[in-house]
């Protein structure tokens, strides 16, 4: 019976876990992304609202944008000059205009100063780039001029044609002349370098 109760309790420690582990949470899988976390505060892509800038930027240094807010103010002064009083809604000295007028100005500057700042990371990178490119550039020439240094001092031991014809000349030469003073102290050949003189009283008196 002991034995039976033994496997009983292991079993219900088994089943019933305590403490910590208690409470049983979801575990994350690893191999999927997290859920995004809901928030108050919206999200926005700076990417996206700095290419936004941008354009914004451009045109308003565009002789276009300066044409249009030209045509509107000019329509605006009219309207409230010459338009019946019931339909006039900025009346001299045009206040709600120049509102109108400081609101653009004070969006205009963020968004020029914020396109400024694109404009200039992008140029760092630029002139980051094109400082290795330079880099690399230099380092080529001189790899490459050393192997030309290389080359010239290797082809200044390399035997020519015109040396090669030259060495085989002298040495012909240095050949025939040792030929030619071989044959006529031997006479291998019958030629006579030194002929003897064949006078009839030089053989008498050699006898």
């Amino acid at each position: 019976m002991a034995p039976e109760r033994d496997g009983a309790r292991e079993g219900s420690r088994e089943r019933t876990p305590s403490g910590a582990t208690a409470t049983t949470r979801p575990r994350a899988r690893l191999d999927q992304p997290r859920p995004p976390r809901r928030r108050l505060v919206p999200e926005w892509d700076p990417e996206a609202f700095g290419r936004l800038s941008e354009r914004i930027a451009r045109f308003l240094g565009t002789g276009r944008f300066i044409v249009w807010m030209t045509v509107v103010i000019i329509v605006w002064v009219l309207w409230n000059i010459f338009a019946p009083h019931d339909l006039r809604f900025d009346n001299y000295p045009f206040i709600f205009l120049t509102l109108m007028l400081s609101l653009q100005a004070s969006y205009a500057a963020p968004l020029i100063l914020l396109a400024q700042n694109r404009q200039d990371d992008r140029d760092r990178v630029n002139l980051e780039q094109d400082r290795k490119q330079n880099e690399r550039s230099i380092a080529d020439t001189e790899y490459l001029t050393r192997e030309v240094a290389a080359l010239r001092m290797g082809l200044g031991e390399v035997a020519t044609r015109d040396w090669i014809r030259n060495e085989l000349q002298d040495m012909l030469k240095e050949l025939d002349g040792r030929r030619d003073g071989h044959d006529g102290h031997d006479g291998h050949e019958g030629r006579v370098v030194f002929p003897a003189d064949r006078s009839p009283g030089r053989d008498a008196d050699d006898r």
